[in-house]
């Protein structure tokens, strides 16, 4: 059984370039919401159990996309605090949790299957999606220990500078065993740099109590973009539309 929390209540301060007063998910790229790519790559899950966690202009989202359960999220604590704001509708589920951005258009359903595939075949309390990449993005990297296996994830503001020279960055999607994510959220605080609640926290939290912790690694290419910005928003329409032409 599977579940997915798509996080989408950020009011995207940066993305404001013109008048137009908009969640940041609600952003068009190529003529759709970022939203809409998103929940169409997951389409292969039921919209009743695709919970979308909303907050700035929630109204927008809610009338934009109906038949999909929503969550809110009343301040914006970060991405643990986020996912802790979908726990009513997590509570009495026995299965696995699919969590990802919706302002991640550009990963695929083909990715988003393969790391739920993976997380069951392997049988995984957590299967985190990684991917190296040489660019400069201010994501997570994945620390690995001596025999290769999970460790914890670092957030970029967090890294030292022996840190940030890893090229194996955090997605921000992940897989978990339902009952096991909310033990740990319970755990998790705002003592970094941002004052914040972390979601990568969750992974090393699950490790030290024992939960097994795997890591799906890909070459995630143009898909492991994040749009904060209009430039990146742009650069995302520019791989949009190359996909389209390839699709004929």
């Amino acid at each position: 059984m599977i579940k997915a929390v798509v996080l989408a209540a950020g009011k995207g301060t940066r993305m404001q370039a013109d008048d137009r007063d908009a969640p940041k998910v609600m952003r068009e790229a190529c003529g759709k919401p970022m939203l809409w790519y998103v929940l169409d790559a997951l389409s292969f899950i039921e919209k009743k159990d695709v919970v979308i966690v909303v907050g700035y202009m929630r109204n927008e989202i809610i009338d934009s996309f109906k038949g999909y359960r929503y969550a809110f999220q009343y301040e914006q604590l970060g991405t643990g605090h986020a996912v802790m704001s979908a726990g009513d509708e997590l509570s009495e589920f026995d299965g696995a949790v699919l969590v990802c951005y919706g302002d991640m258009r550009v990963i695929s359903r083909e990715t988003y299957e393969t790391l739920i595939n993976e997380h069951f075949e392997r049988d995984d309390d957590c299967t985190i999606l990684s991917g190296d990449s040489a660019a400069d993005l201010p994501y997570g990297r994945i620390i690995r220990d001596q025999n290769g296996s999970f460790q914890e994830i670092v957030e970029a503001g967090d890294c030292t500078t022996e840190q940030l020279m890893i090229t194996e960055l955090n997605s921000g999607v992940y897989v978990f065993r339902a009952e096991m994510l909310l033990k740990a959220l319970k755990s998790i605080s705002n003592d970094n740099a941002q004052g914040e609640y972390y979601l990568t926290d969750v992974p090393a939290i699950m490790l030290a109590g024992g939960a097994k912790v795997g890591i799906h690694k890909r070459s995630l290419g143009d898909e492991i973009i994040g749009v904060n910005t209009p430039a990146q928003l742009k650069q995302v329409e520019e791989i949009i539309t190359a996909r389209i032409s390839e699709n004929g």
